[in-house]
């Protein structure tokens, strides 16, 4: 029994720490898109619009590509924090998960404090309420959301969060896929972990 449980529990860490898939993907890909980008901090910053969260002067920027539906991303929201005053995060909303996921990254995004505002939804998704309530008026954040997503599939990435930076000790690439702790996350990006 006690198996069991280990077994279930070990099942779920894992699911937590993976990240979400675009729902409508299929299992296999059919063919690989005609205009495949390279994964740069370039053409990132070229196409892609999101919002800063930590010290906006900071010369280390971390790139997050994120759904405001996804419970990984908002894992990896309230684990990214402690690290905030070592890089400029840079929080990129893209629509994997259809509609509303697209219509409340669009919201952040015509936000007067998106911070303010995705704090709001990951706390909802966390507690497993839905997220924010979309706004009206918002196509053109949608237009940049449906654009934002264009450019995180055309990089190669098959799910969320998806995170791309330099090193900041090495300055070679860094991507990943899924949440995970803030140790391992700091680890990863070449910053320091912050105290326990």
């Amino acid at each position: 029994m006690k198996l069991l449980k280990f077994a279930g529990a070990l099942l779920a860490a894992a699911m937590l720490l993976a990240g979400c898939k675009d729902a409508a993907a299929p299992a296999e890909p059919a063919a690989a898109p005609a205009a495949k980008t390279p994964v740069t901090t370039a053409a990132i910053e070229a196409e892609a619009k999101g919002f800063v969260v930590g010290t906006p002067m900071a010369t280390r920027t971390v790139y997050v590509f994120f759904d405001p539906q996804c419970p990984h991303c908002a894992v990896l929201w309230q684990q990214a924090k402690p690290l905030k005053n070592q890089a400029k995060f840079v929080w990129i909303p893209v629509a994997f998960s259809g509609a509303t996921g697209m219509a409340q990254g669009a919201t952040i995004l015509a936000a007067s404090d998106p911070v303010a505002k995705m704090e709001e939804n990951e706390a909802s998704i966390l507690a497993k309420t839905g997220g924010i309530t979309a706004a009206s008026g918002v196509d053109a954040q949608k237009e940049q959301v449906k654009k934002n997503t264009d450019l995180l599939t055309r990089m190669g990435f098959a799910s969320v969060p998806s995170i791309v930076a330099l090193h900041a000790q090495t300055g070679q690439l860094v991507t990943a896929e899924g949440s995970m702790p803030t140790a391992e996350l700091a680890a990863r990006l070449g910053l320091q972990a912050p105290a326990q």
